[in-house]
């Protein structure tokens, strides 16, 4: 049997307790920290247009995401949409693609025309410029 190095359920609920009460007394002070944004979303259409703007197979792309290339089809074609953690590799693989190149073992690359707009209620979506999308429907329909 495995020995587990974490304490007791018991110890960690009282422990948590005696800070709570702790910091009501204003006997402890809490670290406060800000909690990120939703990763943005994004559609079947942008995340190819994404894809190839980045000049990247879905295979390779998959294996840039650390997906399976079943995946990341099934999220073009509209079948699946992308988890919240695929979905925040995706937004930081579109704002520093030259970094997750480079962590991955890529040359790295340059994408235009990416941004995240605000779509209401605190939600956001990453697009691409009308040109780039239009780049890949003209390729889509030849």
């Amino acid at each position: 049997m495995r020995e587990s190095k974490r304490k007791p359920l018991f110890e960690r609920l009282t422990k948590g307790l005696k800070e709570g009460v702790s910091h009501a007394r204003e006997e402890l002070a809490l670290k406060v920290v800000d909690v990120p944004e939703e990763p943005p979303e994004i559609d079947g259409l942008t995340l190819a247009a994404l894809r190839e703007e980045a000049a990247m197979t879905q295979s390779l792309f998959a294996k840039v995401l650390n997906v399976s290339s079943k995946t990341v089809q099934s999220w073009e074609q509209g079948v699946r949409e992308p988890s919240m953690s695929s979905r925040r590799m995706i937004h930081i693989f579109s704002q520093r693609p030259d970094v997750v190149c480079e962590i991955v073992g890529l040359p790295g690359i340059t994408l235009k025309g990416v941004s995240i707009v605000s779509i209401g209620h605190g939600r956001r979506k990453i697009v691409l410029e009308r040109s780039h999308r239009d780049k890949k429907r003209r390729r889509v329909q030849e």
